[in-house]
C-alpha cells in the first residue's frame, strides 16, 4: 500500500463531526484557533494514531512531538493488543459467564447465567438476596449494567423475561467494597484498574489506577467518574482523581474526601491476585483487571482483553507531557 493510499484511507474513517466539535470546545478552552486544532488533530493522528479523544484528554495541543511520542493513543493501543493478545482467547474475558467461572475463586460471589437459568432456578437463585447487579454478557464502559432491588424481585419469571429483553446475560450478588473504598465515593464501587503485562522483557504490573464515581452507580470514567494513578510499590494514591472533561479534582467534590496520598487495602493481595491471574490465559499476555476491595480482601468485578487506552493518559497525570509508553517499553518491544 501507497503511502498516499495510506492517508487516503485514514482521512475516510476520521469521524471529522467530532473533531470540529472537539476543535470548537478546544478552542473555548485554550483560545487556539479552531483551524490549527483541527489540523493539530490530523496530524496527530496521522503521525501517532491519536483519535481525536486522545487529542483531548492527553492535551496534545500543549505537546511537543517528542511528547506526543510518549503517550499510549488509540493506534498504539491497538497495536499492542494484536501482538499481544491472540484473539482465539479473548471470550474468556469477554463473555462475564465464562470469565466469573474460570475465575471463580477470585470472584467470590453468587452469579447465574440468566440464559443457561431456568425461571425456577432464577427464582431459587433471587430467594433471600439483597440487590443485585445485572450486567450484558459482553460489553465495555458499563454500558447496560443496572442495578436490581429486591422490591423488582416479585415475579421472577417476569423479571428473567424484562432483563433478557434488555440483553442482560448474568446477574450477580453486590460487591460490599471495604469502609476506606467507599469513603471516597459511597455511591460506586470504586475499583482498581490493574494491567498485568506478559512481555518480552519482563513480566509483571505495567500501571494501576483506582477509578471513583462522581455520584452515579458506576465509578467508570465514561459514565463521569475519574481516575487517579496508584504507586505500585506503596499502594498509595500518588495524584489526583482526573475526568475525561479535563477536570482535576485533590479532593472529591461530593465527598471532599482528600484522593493523593489515600491507602489502598490489601494493595499487594491485590496485586498478587492479578499477577496469579495473568498466568492463566497465557495467550492473552495483556490484561486489566478490575478488581474491588472488600472488607475480607480484593476480588475480580471482571477482566478486559482490549483495555482502554484512556485512563492511562490523562494529561492531569503527567505535567511534564512524557506518557505512559516508555512504561509499557521496559515489557516489551514496540
Amino acid at each position: 500500500m501507497s503511502k498516499l493510499t495510506y492517508l487516503l484511507r485514514r482521512a475516510r474513517r476520521m469521524d471529522w463531526a467530532a473533531m470540529a466539535r472537539t476543535a470548537a470546545a478546544l478552542h473555548k478552552k485554550t483560545g487556539k484557533p479552531r483551524l490549527w486544532l483541527l489540523w493539530d488533530m490530523v496530524l496527530c493522528a496521522l503521525r501517532f494514531g491519536a483519535g481525536y479523544v486522545d487529542y483531548k484528554i492527553a492535551e496534545m495541543y500543549r505537546l511537543t512531538p517528542a511528547q506526543r511520542a510518549t503517550h499510549i493513543t488509540r493506534g498504539t493501543s491497538n497495536r499492542i493488543v494484536a501482538r499481544m493478545n491472540d484473539k482465539a482467547y479473548w471470550h474468556f474475558f469477554d463473555n462475564k459467564a465464562e470469565f466469573n467461572a474460570l475465575f471463580a475463586r477470585q470472584v467470590r460471589r453468587g452469579w447465574i447465567d440468566l440464559a443457561a437459568a431456568t425461571d425456577a432456578g432464577f427464582a431459587a437463585f433471587l430467594a433471600g438476596r439483597g440487590p443485585v447487579i445485572a450486567k450484558p454478557l459482553d460489553g465495555s464502559s458499563g454500558q447496560g449494567i443496572q442495578r436490581v432491588e429486591p422490591g423488582e424481585f416479585g415475579d421472577p419469571a417476569a423479571l428473567r423475561a424484562r432483563l433478557l429483553g434488555e440483553g442482560i446475560g448474568i446477574v450477580e450478588d453486590c460487591v460490599t467494597q471495604h469502609p476506606a473504598m467507599a469513603a471516597l465515593c459511597p455511591t460506586s464501587v470504586n475499583t482498581l484498574r490493574v494491567a498485568t503485562l506478559l512481555g518480552d522483557r519482563k513480566q509483571g504490573v505495567v500501571y494501576a489506577y483506582i477509578r471513583i464515581g462522581n455520584g452515579k452507580v458506576m465509578d467508570n470514567v465514561d459514565c463521569g467518574g475519574m481516575a487517579a494513578p496508584i504507586d505500585l510499590e506503596t499502594g498509595l494514591i500518588r495524584a489526583a482523581g482526573a475526568d475525561k472533561q479535563g477536570n482535576a479534582y485533590e479532593k472529591h467534590p461530593i465527598t471532599g474526601a482528600v484522593i493523593p496520598g489515600t491507602a489502598i487495602p490489601f494493595w499487594q493481595e491485590a496485586v498478587a491476585m492479578c499477577l496469579a491471574a495473568s498466568q492463566v490465559v497465557p495467550q492473552v499476555r495483556f490484561v486489566a483487571w478490575d478488581v474491588a476491595i472488600t472488607p475480607d480482601g480484593p476480588v475480580f468485578i471482571e477482566g478486559n482483553s482490549f483495555p482502554s487506552h484512556a485512563i492511562p493518559q490523562f494529561a492531569a497525570h503527567f505535567p511534564d507531557g512524557i506518557g505512559i509508553l516508555p512504561k509499557f517499553k521496559e515489557f516489551i518491544d514496540l
